[in-house]
């Protein structure tokens, strides 16, 4: 599948191993508006916003129990994984699991997705 394209029609990725294998980048990963979402990066508004929830691994594929009850749940006990739409971490580290757009780490929980950096926003693919 593929090619993926964001709001500003920027190519995301060309096929699935590609889209899976890029890192965040806040130029290119993009809200529906075609706007930057709030990070680390430079000159970011407050407060940070750049963890989207996806529910996968770095491979894409479906990381259970990490999906909010398949996204149907605001549960203080239930948690979804993350990805950093601009692929930073704090001090803006770019390495690790932390510059993963799709699978950076777990969010508190999915009664409030705003104290690791989140807030509540998607990034959804067509098949």
């Amino acid at each position: 599948m593929g090619p993926w394209y964001n709001a500003g029609l920027v190519v995301v990725a060309n096929n699935v191993a590609e889209l899976h294998s890029r890192t965040g980048d806040a130029a290119v990963f993009l809200d529906e508006r075609g706007q930057r979402i709030n990070g680390q990066w430079t000159g970011s508004p407050s407060p940070v916003q750049h963890d989207i929830l996806t529910g996968s691994n770095a491979d894409g594929t479906l990381l259970p129990g990490a999906t909010c009850a398949d996204w149907t749940s605001g549960s203080a006990t239930l948690i979804a994984q993350v990805g950093h739409s601009d692929g930073m971490g704090p001090n803006q580290s770019t390495s690790g699991a932390l510059s993963s757009w799709n699978s950076a780490h777990a969010n508190l929980n999915c009664a409030d997705t705003a104290p690791r950096g989140g807030a509540g926003k998607f990034y959804c693919f067509a098949r």
